[in-house]
């Protein structure tokens, strides 16, 4: 009888462990990621005032990451980061001009096609794979329907979103970016222009130069085209650049912004709806927060915090009828839900009535395009009731580029072995098997310039931080550069350090007081150890086309894709209520 009660539970135990085995492979996926979202905007980071039940459910059912860092603190080169598992210089999507990011459609540059995606490795082991909402990766390479850096060409099934990003320009009465940036590098230049052909017409009526009138002629022309193409272009900015597709054809140009989100979730949600019987990848990529900010008529002025709080809780009730479909189907015991933020929040957003558009970044410092601890420090929420523990923060240093080899081996899928992988599996942190992070250095990068590198020592609970270089606020004494806008990372805008200045963020998380000799006795060892770990990094670069050069990023007229013709604005609306849902992009 003994015997038979052994053998029972042997049995028995192998049966635990079959399904136990079983539940941590194949899982469905779903990766929710928020736009310029800051950590200090969500319940389960300390924020008391807007209110994110729904995300806030993801961090009591699941593990909450406090020491989450974005791989870049602006849109386009995290992710890059976040899809590949590498830092985006080593994929050339990291600029070394003053702009960053994609502004346009028609740009020539994007996620070269060499890049491994975590959605390519998905789908080749039978995953279903979608992305919707913003993209921001570029679309063409030298037409207009090559789409060689479309999100069809990376690995997903499905797309329905945005390839570029949410601008102000894109919403009628609300203000231009672009058109700032244009004034500022453009009006001296077409000053000079203009003065140069002027005075050279006056020497040469008056014979002091004797250039020939035909040659004048043809920089007059010439002049006059270039003024003519960019006054059309920034006219039409929100026609040409403001556009909602479905995989290869646009169905709404210029974008609109009614009920977008419901339709977004809309789309997120029948996409499971479709793939219950086997395992998907959804990649949730809201427009929300970034500007311009908009909410539907059931959000509008509800949140104690003006639009953007709008726009926040809006995204919250998005996210909950995306657990509530999962549940629908039972399929939340089996499927791996993920949120984040591309970077932290755009704080020099202020719109031209004075109201605060940008986000909270909490405690730490700085924000979007810094590598501040409020430019990089991002959500970073993972449920999977069963798998992942529940309710438990985890103080490690992680990142956005984890996803990629985490995933991959939920997926049975193998890393990539012809290519550096700088994320690292997450799945031993987040069931407890394992406390301390595989990150012993993580680089920060402003562009394409090494800004900053973390150590946080495998016999320490320091997390060493040190600055090569800072941006210059303005005003000084602000916590951003509301003079641009936006940080930049060279030249006239930065100061460099040297020595760097280091901080120990386990004490100093708020990075007020930079150590000194006098102040942290092993100063100079501590300088020493990142120096060398900068040389290996910098060591296994290799370099790349730059796909954010002036070339990849200016707009290129023959890569522009119109649903109707120039010549009726490109319009069209396929997606309203009622129309058909099909379109063309001619």
């Amino acid at each position: 009888k003994k015997m038979g009660l052994l053998l029972l539970l042997i049995i028995c135990q192998c049966a635990i462990n079959s399904v136990k085995t079983h539940s941590v492979s194949n899982p469905s996926i779903i990766l929710m990621m928020a736009d310029d979202l800051g950590i200090g905007d969500l319940g389960c980071y300390g924020n008391r005032t807007l209110r994110t039940p729904n995300i806030d459910r993801l961090a009591d059912e699941g593990v909450t990451l406090t020491q989450h860092i974005a791989a870049s603190p602006l849109c386009t080169p995290s992710r890059a980061a976040f899809l590949t598992g590498r830092y985006p210089i080593r994929s050339g999507m990291a600029a070394f001009s003053r702009v960053g990011v994609f502004l346009f459609s028609a740009s020539s540059g994007g996620l070269p096609s060499e890049e491994i995606t975590f959605s390519e490795l998905l789908k080749q082991k039978g995953y279903a794979t979608a992305l919707i909402g913003k993209w921001h990766l570029g679309m063409n390479c030298e037409s207009s329907n090559d789409f060689c850096h479309h999100p069809l060409s990376h690995g997903f099934d499905y797309f329905y979103g945005l390839t570029v990003t949410n601008f102000r320009d894109c919403k009628p009465d609300q203000g231009s970016v672009f058109l700032k940036g244009v004034q500022k590098a453009l009006v001296i230049p077409i000053q000079i222009a203009g003065i140069t052909l002027v005075s050279l017409t006056i020497m040469q009526y008056i014979g002091l130069l004797k250039v020939p009138f035909q040659v004048l002629g043809y920089f007059l022309l010439i002049f006059t085209i270039l003024l003519l193409v960019l006054i059309f272009f920034i006219y039409h900015f929100r026609h040409l650049n403001c556009f909602l597709m479905r995989n290869h054809q646009i169905i709404q140009q210029p974008l609109s912004y009614e009920n977008l989100t419901q339709r977004l979730t809309k789309e997120a949600t029948q996409f499971i709806g479709r793939n219950t019987d086997a395992p998907f990848l959804l990649v949730l990529s809201y427009l929300h927060v970034h500007t311009a900010l908009y909410a539907s008529e059931n959000f509008r002025g509800k949140s104690k915090h003006g639009l953007y709080g709008d726009a926040v809780e809006e995204m919250d009730w998005s996210v909950g009828q995306v657990l509530d479909v999962l549940e629908k189907h039972n399929l939340s015991d089996k499927t791996l839900v993920y949120f984040t933020s591309d970077q932290g929040a755009h704080v020099e957003e202020i719109s031209s009535a004075g109201e605060v558009h940008g986000g909270y970044n909490g405690i730490y410092k700085g924000g979007k395009a810094t590598n501040w601890e409020g430019g990089i420090r991002v959500p970073g929420l993972f449920r999977w009731p069963g798998v992942v523990q529940a309710g438990v923060y985890i103080d490690e240093p992680t990142s956005n580029m984890d996803i990629f080899p985490t995933i991959l081996k939920l997926a049975e899928a193998k890393l990539p072995s012809d290519r550096i992988i700088d994320g690292r599996d997450l799945l031993p942190l987040l069931q407890g098997k394992v406390t301390r992070s595989k990150h012993e250095f993580l680089f920060h990068y402003c562009n394409a310039y090494l800004n900053a590198v973390r150590w946080h020592p495998g016999n320490s609970e320091s997390v060493w931080k040190v600055f090569f270089f800072t941006p210059n606020f303005s005003p000084e004494d602000s916590n951003g550069c509301y003079d641009s806008h936006v940080c930049f990372c060279h030249g006239g805008f930065i100061t460099h350090h040297d020595p760097p200045l280091l901080f120990d963020l386990s004490r100093d998380p708020e990075e007020k007081v930079p150590l000194t000799p006098e102040t942290e006795s092993r100063f100079y060892e501590i300088l020493r150890v990142i120096h060398l770990a900068v040389d290996n990094h910098t060591r296994s670069l290799h370099a790349v086309p730059n796909q954010l050069s002036w070339d990849n990023l200016l707009w290129k007229p023959w890569l522009q894709l119109c649903c109707s013709s120039v010549f009726k604005s490109c319009y069209c609306d396929y997606d309203s209520e009622g129309s058909p849902l099909e379109g063309h992009s001619g």
